[in-house]
Order: C-alpha cells, then structure tokens, then sequence
C-alpha cells in the first residue's frame, strides 16, 4: 500500500463542527464586550498600587480569627438564627407556593378536560400566575429593605421576605414540574368524579414527589445562604454581626463569622446532597 493510500485510509480527526463553535465562540465575545464596556469591568485596577495595598491590609486584619468564649457564644447563637430564619421562611413559602400552585395547575381544572378551559377558570389561573411573576420577581434582599421599615430591625423582616420571594419561585417551578408529568391518572380520577385535592394526592403527587421534595431542599439550603445576606439590612441573623464587625473594622471578627458562615453552607450543601440521593 503507498503512502498516499495509506494517509486516505486515515480517519478524518478534525472536529466536523469547529466552524460553528468558532462561530459562537466569536459570536459569544461579540455580545460579551459590550456588556463588560457598559459595567466598567476593569480587573487590572484590583493589582495597582493603592488597590492591592488596601486589600492586603484588610485580609491582614483577618488573621488571627478571634476565638474567645463569650464571642464563639454569640457567633453560635446567632448562626442557629440564621438556620431558624432560613427554615421559617421556606415553611411560609410553602404554605403561599402550594394552594397556589393548584390553582394554576391546567392538569388540575375540572373545566379543561373537554379541551378549552372555561373563561373565569382561566382568567383565575392566569392572575394567579401573574401573581407568582411578581413574587419572585422582587429579590428578598428589596423585601427585607420594605419590611425592616414595617415591623423594625430583626429576624421577622428576614423571615418575610424569603417566604415572599421563594413563595414565588416555589409556586412556579412546582405548577411546571406537575404539568411536565403524566396527566392520565389524573384525569381519569376527575373524569371519575374525584376532587381536585383527591386527583392531586392520589395522581399528579405520588409521580412528582421525589422532584418536588429534591427541588425544595434546594430552595432551603440557598435561604440559608440569603439569610445570612440578609442580615447585612438590618434582618438579624449572622449578617447583621457581620456587618457590625465590618462596619467597626474589625477584621478578626469578621473572619471568624466567615468560618462559621462556609462551615454552615457546605453542612448545608451536604445534607441536601444527601437527601437528595435518598429520594432519588
């Protein structure tokens, strides 16, 4: 065999589709570049001489965390406010997403199994999407800025404002994951004479549990994470200390809560993943 028919035989090792990923790569840096232009991101400020002299002197400051009794004391409880304010939220973000979700739900309406739904039935269930749009279209960070001046200072404000915001966004993953699932035993249960509450628990729920379980734990474990952001306004928990110990400069201090606060986010990342796996 010659060289020439040997070098034929060889199988073609360039990527059929690099002029298309050439494409969206350059295509991806044209879009980017102007949204970076309009931010002003500008990353070489952060290793010039004033800038990074300040921030060696700030994480100097964080060294050594301070571990004093009374102080580890105040850091513990606190941190335990911080889980309390994360849980509370997401049980009134359930008790908001879950009567709202069945009403939104089309697989749900008595209506909509000859086809078209009725007017009110529809109109109904459109406002009440809507209404979820706007839930989680505010972040919790804007409704804890509104409730801090309604009820005051503290763990309330926080509270609200997660139930608000995941209610929201509990209510409307919750409609498209019972939506995204088989609807025949559930339509046979109301075409059966069933009611809505009786085709949701014995039809839609039993195929969509270990979703709507899995999808949940990860909403609570990113409220822990708001949580301790939202104490930065004044809504209790670890951020509100944190933000004292910033605002006073104190670095050890701040250090420490930071500890706390990674520790707490990966037990929290972990007893997700774990539940997780067991309802997988």
């Amino acid at each position: 065999m010659s060289d020439a028919v040997a070098f034929a035989a060889l199988p073609d090792r360039r990527d059929p589709a690099w002029r298309i990923r050439v494409f969206w790569f350059v295509a991806a840096i044209v879009i980017a570049w102007p949204m970076f232009v309009a931010t002003e991101f500008k990353p070489w400020v952060l290793v010039e001489g004033s800038a990074l002299k300040s921030t060696l002197k700030f994480a100097g400051d964080f060294f050594p965390p301070k571990i004093e009794g009374s102080f580890l004391s105040m850091v513990a409880r606190e941190t335990w406010r911080t889980v309390a304010i994360a849980t509370a939220g997401i049980a009134l973000a359930l008790l908001i997403a879950i009567p709202l979700t069945l009403i939104s739900v089309r697989v749900l309406s008595i209506s909509g199994l000859t086809g078209r739904m009725n007017a009110m039935p529809a109109a109904i269930r459109y406002a009440v999407r809507a209404l979820l749009i706007v839930l989680r279209s505010v972040p919790e960070l804007i409704w804890a800025l509104v409730f801090v001046r309604v009820v005051g200072l503290g763990p309330t404000a926080g509270v609200l404002a997660i139930a608000l915001t995941y209610g929201g966004m509990l209510g409307k993953v919750y409609a498209e994951i019972l939506e995204s699932g088989e609807p025949h035993a559930t339509t046979s249960l109301l075409r059966n004479g069933s009611g809505r509450l009786q085709a949701f628990f014995y039809g839609l729920l039993p195929q969509n549990a270990a979703e709507i379980t899995s999808y949940t734990v990860y909403r609570w474990e990113c409220a822990i994470r708001s949580s301790a952001v939202l104490g930065f306004v004044g809504a209790g928990g670890l951020g509100q200390q944190m933000d004292t110990s910033m605002k006073m400069f104190n670095g050890s201090e701040v250090a420490t809560m930071l500890l706390v606060f990674m520790a707490l986010v990966w037990l929290a990342d972990y007893a997700s993943a774990w539940l997780r796996r067991s309802l997988a």
